[in-house]
């Protein structure tokens, strides 16, 4: 006769269990597990691996930039609205409002992609997770400056590593928006660099500074740095005080230059007018002038 086993007992969790806060001391009390799941930023296991670690240390670092500006707009007029443009899946939008706007009853996040289908998966996954006050447009630049969905004032825009032009686009819509903060993260820069490659022997001909992106590694880095150089004058041309920092440690990222735009609410005529000046100085001395109605229009 074959004796009955006794039921199983259930082992007793451990001592040394960690809660799931122990094992990620990146995530801030409240934040949302299940949106960085579905943003792959945690595993479905909830684990974090070298990739998804920097990337998140790179938002939080951006975050912690815009929570007091937004902190301001609120206490100035009560409510503040947020446009991230070029958002791509929405990292930066989903997370801001995770960690600001969900715990307020006011407060708005759009974000404008010209891709719908990373649109509709950002609008599928806000509806999932009861993000009522985030709107996805799946509009062009240009199409943005007069879409009805959005308002004609935004408070904040941000832009985080769009590609080339697209950071100049952010700061066009900015502008016609009367942005009262700007925060940029520029991402790969070809624009400069081309017009630069091709006017490089009548620059060598013109100044012996031309050496400085005679070679084409030298063109490349150069025509970055020169890019964000001229958006910060076509910034202070239009009465915004700039500050430029590093994002993060180089180890995380080599797309690191961080632009904070504030727009000043004092006259200040005359420094407009030195930055425009001096920012048609330098595309005059670079040979960009084809590039004056981008920059300096």
């Amino acid at each position: 006769m074959t004796r009955s086993r006794p039921p199983a007992v259930p082992a007793a969790p451990s001592r040394g269990a960690k809660t799931l806060e122990e094992q990620l001391p990146e995530l801030r009390p409240g934040q949302s597990v299940e949106l960085l799941k579905e943003l792959h930023i945690l595993t479905r296991e909830g684990k974090l691996n070298q990739d998804t670690r920097r990337k998140l240390k790179q938002v939080y670092h951006l975050v912690r930039f815009i929570e007091p500006l937004l902190d301001e707009v609120l206490a100035a007029r009560g409510d503040v609205t947020l446009a991230d443009h070029g958002a791509g899946k929405s990292y930066l939008g989903f997370i801001l409002y995770d960690l600001f706007f969900k715990q307020r009853t006011v407060g708005r996040v759009y974000g404008v992609e010209a891709r719908a289908e990373l649109v509709e998966k950002s609008r599928e996954l806000a509806e999932r997770l009861g993000f009522d006050r985030m709107d996805f447009l799946a509009t062009t630049v240009q199409q943005a400056l007069s879409h009805p969905d959005l308002p004609p004032q935004i408070d904040v825009v941000t832009a985080l590593h769009a590609c080339d032009t697209a950071t100049d686009d952010a700061i066009a819509f900015g502008l016609a928006k009367q942005a009262r903060f700007m925060v940029l993260v520029p991402c790969c820069q070809a624009e400069v660099a081309g017009v630069m490659r091709q006017n490089k022997a009548l620059s060598l001909k013109r100044s012996p500074l031309a050496e400085l992106w005679r070679h084409p590694l030298h063109t490349r880095e150069f025509g970055s740095q020169i890019t964000n150089v001229l958006r910060c004058l076509q910034l202070e041309a239009h009465g915004y005080s700039v500050t430029v920092t590093e994002l993060v440690g180089w180890e995380h990222s080599m797309k690191n230059e961080l632009i904070l735009a504030r727009k000043m609410d004092h006259d200040r005529d005359a420094s407009k007018a030195r930055s425009r000046e001096r920012l048609r100085q330098v595309l005059d001395e670079l040979n960009l002038q084809v590039l004056t109605e981008r920059f300096a229009a």
